[in-house]
């Protein structure tokens, strides 16, 4: 109303917006006719006194909401509707009732019954197992020398869907609904509701909550829980199904902001749903978003982290091995959020921090997410590093984020990896001592082995052996390093200085911080892969420049520096795509560890889709998302 003046604003599928006054006068005789484009529209705004329709969300990206606005006038009565056995008030979201057990959850489908109807369709051939690919600094090291820290990259790369479909082609599409070519995922929104949500940011986050309705099958299960001073859920773990998605459409377009922050509280109800859930898909996440401070949990200074582990419900921590292996993706909305408490809660979690700093592209943001979460087909990566032989020792294992253990003898290693996306990849380094060798011409060094879970066949203790030689002439001679190794050699460098950087910055020295990114992107200038024109390392460095111009100021440091410093450390050190600033299309680093899966579901929020009545053709219609990168003042 207020954008109006008072009055209703209706926005039109052309995207166009009229006061509703003005346009029922205009259409109310049959006119069809966008006053402005011309285009003609499917569906015009009429006066009906007795319609209940809420209409708070505008129009969002796509043709699907007004249909699916039409359908909901005719099913609500009274402000409720069926749930099961159970009605649910959807008219005030704080009169919600909630039991004080979520096992109100929906059955979810014999995932493995469907698949037995596809069994011929499976390709269990090797393309569509792990791919181990190992990188030796050096191919060749001289008999008579030795070297204590010799490195080996270890390259991980998941399989692509390995059930076929449509004649043979792979189908990676989220909306099928009986379809086994992915894993069914349990997903939970714990969302921001706050005072401070007003406005555009409540109708910016509808709008992409409804492209992840959309976007969920049958089979997949969604609970929304909201928080503002208290935390509520107010949708239960229910099937994506028609009847489903049209009341959870229903519980979000009646979101209505108001009170304080309790960002811990959402977090402990969303966690809540997935321990009293009865039933359980086999992937499950919480994507929790917010745009200001915990108003009710203080516990550490601004900047540090440090206490912020006690906000995290344990039962979801990575490293607790019984834990409910759930990871939370935080987003950072805005710059008035507490950045280091939701890269804390993600890092602890096992998820991801992206911040997003342009309201604009929070749909795109969820969009990557849970292209993402709907593509898992590794579970439970456990990555072991032995040496070949007893001679050997290991030095060190970098893991990034992931939990790495060393023995006792430093024969081996184990690294937990979690879960992959399709065709998602993972990079370990590992240094060991290579004696001299003096009686062959081949030295084997290392064991390789992964074990895995298939969230999709249900087939668990999955394995895949690589072993790591090098030669051993009498003289080794023009020996080159790998680029492979070098490249992800400058991936931890540069997270090693944005985590010095952003040290120095919360003290307060800013000049440190930015002197401490210079230095490394000059040392990475100088490194072969980078003179090679490696596409990381140019990334790497244009990520370094934008850290430093965001450390311009105290100011600009406290609005965006530090959470865009968190999320592209999230991003690097977890080797998967975040999103981050006003844009993530400007330099192709964002796009690092996107996948294609993540990447298609992005390309699906950034486009219109609009199907006129005398035409079968679509006309696709870019819209403002990720690449529209907006010039900061």
């Amino acid at each position: 109303m207020k954008p109006g003046q008072g009055q209703a604003i209706f926005t039109a599928e052309c995207s166009h917006s009229f006061h509703f006054q003005c346009i029922t006068s205009n259409v109310r005789y049959g006119n069809q006719i966008c006053p402005v484009c011309r285009a003609k529209w499917k569906e015009v705004p009429f006066q009906n006194t007795a319609s209940n329709v809420s209409h708070d969300i505008s129009q969002p990206r796509g043709d699907t909401w007004s249909g699916i606005l039409r359908r909901l006038s005719s099913s609500r009565q009274n402000g409720t509707v069926r749930q099961g056995s159970s009605r649910l008030n959807l008219n005030h979201n704080h009169n919600i009732t909630e039991p004080a057990i979520f096992d109100d959850d929906d059955e979810v489908l014999d995932q493995q019954t469907s698949i037995t109807h596809h069994v011929n369709d499976v390709d269990h051939s090797i393309e569509n197992r792990m791919e181990i690919t190992t990188y030796p600094e050096v191919s060749a090291v001289s008999k008579s020398d030795s070297h204590d820290n010799f490195t080996v990259l270890v390259h991980l790369k998941a399989p692509p869907y390995s059930i076929k479909q449509n004649g043979g082609r792979s189908s990676v599409e989220p909306s099928v609904e009986t379809s086994p070519s992915r894993a069914r995922v349990d997903l939970v929104t714990v969302l921001d509701v706050s005072g401070s949500m007003t406005g555009s940011k409540i109708t910016l986050l509808k709008q992409a909550m409804s492209f992840v309705i959309q976007n969920l099958s049958s089979s997949d299960r969604l609970s929304i829980i909201v928080f503002s001073s208290t935390a509520r859920r107010i949708f239960p773990l229910r099937r994506m199904n028609d009847d489903g998605r049209q009341q959870a459409l229903r519980a979000v377009n009646a979101l209505v902001p108001n009170g304080g922050t309790d960002i811990a509280e959402g977090l402990k109800k969303g966690v809540k749903v997935f321990v009293d859930r009865r039933w359980k898909n086999p992937v499950g996440g919480i994507m929790l978003l917010t745009d200001g401070q915990d108003t009710h949990n203080i516990c550490t200074t601004a900047g540090i982290g440090e206490g912020y582990q006690s906000l995290v419900p344990n039962s979801i921590h990575r490293n607790n091995g019984e834990g409910l292996k759930i990871p939370v993706h935080a987003f950072g909305f805005g710059v008035d959020h507490d950045a280091t408490l939701m890269h804390s809660i993600s890092e602890i979690s096992g998820g991801t921090f992206s911040f997003i700093e342009a309201e604009e592209v929070i749909q795109d943001a969820f969009a990557q997410c849970i292209g993402g979460l709907l593509s898992v087909v590794v579970q439970d990566l456990h990555v072991e590093v032995r040496c070949a032989q007893s001679r050997l020792q290991l030095s060190s294992v970098k893991a990034g984020s992931y939990q790495s253990t060393l023995t006792n003898n430093a024969r081996m290693a184990s690294i937990k990896a979690g879960d992959l996306y399709a065709e998602e990849e993972r990079d370990f380094l590992v240094t060991l001592n290579v004696p001299v060798e003096k009686s062959s011409d081949e030295m084997s060094l290392l064991i390789i082995t992964c074990i895995y879970s298939d969230p999709i066949t249900k087939m668990e203790g999955l394995d895949v052996t690589s072993e790591v030689k090098i030669q051993r002439p009498n003289v080794a001679r023009d020996q080159v390093v790998s680029i492979e190794v070098d490249r992800q050699r400058n991936r931890l460098q540069a997270t090693e200085a944005m985590a010095e950087a952003r040290v120095e910055a919360e003290r307060g020295d800013l000049t440190a911080a930015i002197s401490v990114l210079e230095r490394c992107q000059r040392a990475l200038s100088e490194t072969i892969s980078a003179q090679a024109g490696d596409p990381l390392c140019t990334s790497l460095s244009a990520e370094l420049k934008e850290m430093q111009d965001r450390m311009a100021t105290r100011r600009v440091y406290e609005e965006s520096g530090r959470a865009y410093v968190l999320s592209g450390m999230s991003s690097h050190l977890g080797q998967r795509a975040t999103a981050r600033g006003d844009s993530t299309d400007s330099t192709s680093f964002v796009r690092a560890y996107q996948t294609p899966s993540m990447a298609d579901m992005v390309s699906r929020s950034q486009t219109i889709l609009v199907r006129t009545p005398q035409s079968s053709g679509n006309i696709l219609r870019p819209t403002k998302s990720f690449s529209g990168r907006q010039q900061r003042k």
